[in-house]
């Protein structure tokens, strides 16, 4: 019972917190405002939480099934009508993951004091929770090798749309009113999206896709969308809800992390996702005749965060969230298999 008030007084918390953000027109409000609520309650007051209590996972892939229907509701034949420019953005994609895991590495490494495992898995550009089994396998720290990896996606997660924001001089996504969700869904449509969204999970549990919770309601959308048997449209209170719970579960990942710890992985974040950044707005600048797409588009399909959070600042942005969705499904494979195949090695240079 405790456990289900926490939850409730969290969500709570989140949902002022989003208005709040949404007021101040920061982008992408219900995502960042409950994440820097529920992080800031994981990090100063976690004595106060009750013993052993973890947001409820369930809860977290029930939402994240919600973006990935209106995802894969996105997705068009146009889109696979791109093959050759695809290959040429998947190449330099697979670039981009060996030389960002390298700078990662250095600073981590050299700037930061990491020993060699927790330097190597923490600086991965991708596949959050294999990079932090792998590298406690090969005696990484666990606390420090976690924490930078949650730190670069929520610092991607709210830097990006800042930075876009002001490159651009105004407000840009949800929080200038852009959106890709219908307002009006009749509540007899809600059995169909339930249906969707269960069979997509049942479907990338059997299949073991990449980020399976997002990918496979995505996978299911995109087919009934493709084949014109059904398309799911999600009202935008409900694609709200979903960022305010998947923010709120982001931040909770810093409980019973000290302050301390926190502020030094921070200033090792900023060096590292500032040059992946970095990194990628030059290979978006290169890349933008070549594939002709706009350069907000390249710029998110490159950014090292987490493939739920740079999709949901695909859809806010209306940056076409398909394409984004696609290279970071493909940046997490890349990065994964890398980091498999160099497990052995890594481990016995160790």
């Amino acid at each position: 019972m405790g456990s289900i008030l926490t939850t409730l007084a969290l969500l709570a918390l989140a949902c002022a917190a989003a208005f709040g953000a949404q007021a101040a027109s920061i982008p992408l409000p219900f995502l960042i405002g409950p994440l820097v609520a529920s992080g800031l309650v994981a990090t100063t007051a976690s004595a106060r939480l009750p013993d052993g209590y973890r947001f409820p996972p369930m809860l977290r892939l029930v939402f994240i099934s919600v973006i990935g229907l209106m995802i894969g509701a996105q997705v068009t034949p146009e889109l696979f009508g791109q093959a050759s420019r695809l290959a040429v953005s998947f190449t330099a994609l697979t670039l981009f993951v060996v030389v960002a895991h390298a700078y990662g590495y250095s600073v981590l490494r050299f700037i930061g004091g990491y020993d060699r495992p927790t330097a190597f898995y923490g600086a991965a550009p991708g596949g959050l929770f294999e990079s932090i089994a792998m590298g406690e396998e090969a005696g990484a720290d666990p606390a420090r090798l976690t924490l930078q990896q949650f730190l670069r996606i929520i610092a991607v997660v709210t830097l990006l749309p800042i930075g876009l924001s002001l490159w651009v001089g105004h407000p840009v996504g949800s929080s200038a009113g852009v959106t890709l969700a219908r307002g009006e869904v009749s509540w007899s449509a809600f059995p169909l999206i339930a249906c969707a969204g269960a069979a997509g999970i049942g479907l990338g549990h059997v299949l073991r896709l990449p980020a399976k919770q997002l990918t496979g309601p995505l996978s299911v959308a995109a087919i009934l969308s493709l084949t014109g048997l059904y398309h799911v449209d999600v009202p935008q209170w409900l694609i709200n809800v979903a960022q305010i719970v998947v923010g709120t579960a982001l931040g909770m990942r810093f409980t019973g992390l000290s302050g301390g710890l926190v502020l030094r992985g921070v200033g090792l974040t900023v060096l590292c996702v500032g040059g992946m950044l970095g990194l990628a707005i030059i290979f978006a600048l290169a890349l933008m005749q070549v594939l002709e797409q706009p350069f907000d588009v390249l710029l998110i399909s490159f950014a090292p965060g987490g493939v739920t959070e740079m999709s949901l600042v695909a859809l806010s942005l209306s940056a076409n969230p398909a394409f984004v969705t696609l290279h970071h499904i493909f940046r997490i494979l890349i990065t994964v298999v890398g980091l498999g195949l160099s497990s052995k090695l890594v481990r016995r240079r160790l």
